[in-house]
């Protein structure tokens, strides 16, 4: 075995000798600092057959030398660890051997060369084995362990050179719900079955007031009131097909009257009492209709049983309003900034036996409604939502979801007057099952006040004779129901 000591005053010097005699196959066994220069120990790399067939006798020598050491003086350990330059060559292979076989590192990487050197001599694959280190520089340095890591230096050189296998590929799993595809087909679908089923009905409908002109010119009639269409076919499709015109019109409107909810004729709000907040978006008459609630307890129980409380601290002059009104009732009105000045006002009218707090305007759109309903939020609190009756339908449709989550005690129809039809304001209080308390007719205090009275309301909706550009005629009656309608109604709540 060609293994051959190299000393050299440099590194770079000694580097330089074993590539003068091994050439680029050589193969650094061993290199260390000594007192007479810088050591390298090298062989070529032919010689490593030799190396991994000598390894059981390694082993033998290492079990040995641990079995010795602790009898042998440090200065044999010195003169082990640090050869005379003039031994001679057999002395030099069996240091080298010492030296660098007594590590389990250096022979697994001999073992690893040899099993690269065979991989590519017969052309197997490379991820069959594991990969070779680019540097023997880390098993060469396991030969140095210090004396006090001596007895852990197999294991730990072990797992340093412990093969690296590839970590196995991950199966892809089947996807846990359905493809894009395949929802994207699914709602198609269930698209197409709603719209093959909404024709079908329309279909259905259109055949029966053919066949029946009293359902198709109380359809017609409803339309032009302005009720929706949800509530005209609700209506129109529980209609006995016995009756006459006359009878069917007249049937028609008891359903709408008792649909309509509305409160008790026997008592008002003013012979209820309570605390009362009039909610409501911007311009549909809440200081107006505070006023004339005002000036109905007044006149019933006067002007000490009436306490005026307001909000508004948006609008320009709300307050002053509110103030005027109240100076010719002969009652004071109070300003509450917050919350706490509201729950003070509130305990000093404990003893009135209705109190009024008018809030500022906000359409149904303002972030600032839930601010206000949390203000509002004291169960003795009720809230009526205050609207105007001449709204679009959608518009009130608005209104009441955005205020309908308060728990409302009711709802006041204002500008009545204004109104040229009061088929969307019945038709949505309707729909939301919605309780009537009052209705105003104009700006008159106390006058325009009125209880609610349904049949009055809808009789008035249904009288209505106006011609109107957004009236369709009796040939278009088709174009509202080939379209899904947007509210759907309910019809086990209808009394029919």
């Amino acid at each position: 075995m060609n293994v051959q000591r190299f000393l050299a005053p440099t590194s770079r010097e000694a580097m330089a000798k074993v590539r003068n005699v091994f050439g680029d196959s050589a193969v650094i066994l061993s290199s260390r600092s000594t007192d007479a220069g810088f050591e390298v120990v090298a062989t070529a790399e032919e010689n490593l057959d030799q190396l991994a067939n000598s390894r059981p006798r390694a082993r033998q020598m290492e079990a040995s030398v641990q079995a010795q050491a602790p009898r042998r003086s440090l200065q044999d350990r010195a003169s082990l660890e640090r050869p005379s330059l003039g031994s001679s060559q057999s002395s030099v292979e069996q240091d080298t051997e010492t030296l660098a076989m007594s590590t389990l590192s250096f022979q697994d990487y001999v073992r690893e060369r040899m099993l690269r050197k065979r991989r590519e001599m017969m052309g197997a694959d490379k991820s069959a084995v594991a990969p070779v280190p680019a540097s023997p520089t880390r098993y060469t340095d396991a030969v140095n362990t210090p004396p006090r890591l001596a007895q852990h230096a197999p294991e730990l050189t072990r797992q340093a050179a412990a093969p690296t296998r590839p970590a196995p590929e991950a199966v892809p799993l089947p996807p846990a719900g359905p493809s894009p595809v395949e929802a994207r087909l699914t709602g198609e679908l269930n698209a197409l079955k709603d719209m093959i089923e909404e024709r079908f009905n329309t279909l259905s409908w259109l055949g029966a007031s053919r066949q029946n002109p009293i359902q198709s010119s109380l359809m017609l009639k409803l339309i032009r009131a302005g009720y929706s269409a949800a509530v005209a076919r609700a209506v129109l499709e529980r209609m006995p097909p016995e009756l006459n015109a006359v009878d069917a019109f007249r049937w028609t409107q008891d359903v709408l009257i008792r649909n309509l909810k509305t409160a008790d004729a026997t008592s008002s709000l003013c012979d209820e009492g309570g605390v009362y907040a009039l909610m409501g978006a911007t311009g549909v008459g809440k200081t107006t209709t505070a006023a004339k609630l005002a000036a109905q307890c007044v006149k019933s129980y006067g002007a000490n049983s009436v306490g005026l409380i307001t909000l508004d601290t948006y609008r320009v002059a709300g307050y002053e309003q509110l103030r005027s009104y109240g100076r010719m009732l002969g009652v004071v009105a109070h300003l509450a900034h917050d919350r706490a000045a509201l729950q003070d006002l509130l305990a000093l009218l404990a003893n009135k036996r209705m109190v009024i707090i008018d809030t500022a305007g906000l359409g149904q759109h303002d972030p600032r409604i839930e601010e206000m309903l949390e203000l509002l939020g004291s169960n003795k609190i009720k809230k009526l939502l205050v609207l105007n009756a001449g709204s679009h339908g959608d518009t009130l449709d608005d209104v009441i979801n955005a205020y309908k989550g308060s728990d409302l005690y009711g709802v006041i129809l204002s500008k009545l007057d204004e109104a040229p039809k009061l088929g969307p304001a019945l038709d949505s209080l309707i729909r939301h099952q919605m309780l009537l308390r009052g209705v105003s007719t104009g700006q008159r205090v106390p006058e325009d006040w009125q209880r609610a009275d349904a049949a009055a309301l809808v009789r008035q909706s249904m009288a209505s004779t106006g011609k109107s550009a957004y009236d369709p005629q009796a040939s278009e009656l088709g174009l509202f129901f080939s379209q899904p309608a947007g509210g759907q109604v309910n019809l086990d709540a209808w009394n029919a």
